[in-house]
């Protein structure tokens, strides 16, 4: 039943990704309000992040910024119906490229391509996918239907490879010795292996160190990717490639990666993933944020 039902949802959803852009864009905001009010745990834990990282703001601006979050996820959910499904024509015209000689300046070579957990992160690294064979993370799905629809839509075009975070450094390795770009995700507490504790908005963040030591294995640049959503669709735009990283300090270069996100937080942070527990790792004998009261 639970298949079943997922495959309706999937078909749904497929459907109204087939409108008019601006009734996309209508729908998808009235579902992400809806689930605002609807998932009250997640929005409990974008409101305990927002207090962490924005103290100086109020309750209502804090509020009003885990709304717009909700509205743009979940858009951005409805609008990878369009990616999945939708024409190579389509695609171009929602998602447009900023800077993109900051990329093809590197091609052929180790390139990390840094992409934060931005609403538009998907429609960014599909983009891509249309004209160059791409790298980038895959994270298993719990419902086999929906995890079955976003393989074959994230295999689209050119045959991306996609590595699973089970299988390690060594496959990231490979693909980009192999000259592929890596849309890489680096953002996520996922705990203290291979972690260290550098602040976030003020705040010791259990950060994975993956950026700066496949940048060191593999000699990788680092040219941040980072797609913003708009009324119309995305802006995937390109940032200079990282000199001199990661040197010879990985905390260092760990925590420079953050202050990057953080610099693109501050220019739009309604659009970052507030509702994932950014803070779960904590260090040893510091008291958890998200217990709940």
């Amino acid at each position: 039943m639970r298949h079943a039902w997922a495959t309706v949802a999937l078909w749904l959803l497929r459907a109204i990704a087939a409108l008019p852009y601006p009734a996309v864009r209508t729908i998808g905001n009235a579902a992400g309000s809806l689930t605002y009010w609807l998932a009250a745990p997640r929005r409990r834990i974008s409101l305990i992040n927002l207090r962490l990282c924005f103290p100086q703001r109020t309750e209502r601006e804090r509020e009003r910024l885990a709304h717009a979050q909700f509205r743009y996820f979940v858009r951005s959910f409805i609008d990878r119906f369009i990616l999945w499904y939708g024409s190579r024509e389509r695609i171009e015209r929602l998602v447009r490229i900023e800077g993109i000689e900051h990329f093809e300046r590197h091609l052929g070579k180790p390139m990390i391509l840094l992409a934060p957990h931005f609403a538009g992160l998907d429609a960014g690294g599909l983009r891509l996918c249309l004209d160059h064979r791409m790298a980038t993370m895959y994270a298993r799905q719990k419902n086999p239907v929906l995890d079955e629809a976003v393989r074959r839509g994230r295999a689209r075009f050119n045959d991306p490879v996609l590595v699973s975070r089970t299988e390690g450094i060594r496959a990231a390795v490979r693909a980009l010795r192999n000259g592929l770009p890596f849309y890489f995700l680096p953002d996520a507490d996922l705990g203290p292996r291979d972690a260290v504790f550098v602040p976030f908005f003020g705040v010791p963040a259990a950060t994975v160190t993956s950026t700066a030591r496949l940048a060191a294995v593999a000699g990788a640049v680092v040219v941040p990717a980072v797609t913003r959503m708009t009324d119309d669709g995305y802006v995937l735009r390109f940032y200079p490639a990282w000199e001199d990283y990661p040197g010879d300090d990985v905390v260092a270069a760990t925590q420079r990666m953050n202050e990057f996100i953080e610099q693109r937080i501050l220019e739009m942070p309604e659009q970052y993933l507030w509702a994932h527990r950014r803070f779960k790792t904590r260090p040893p004998g510091e008291a958890g944020f998200y217990a709940e009261r």
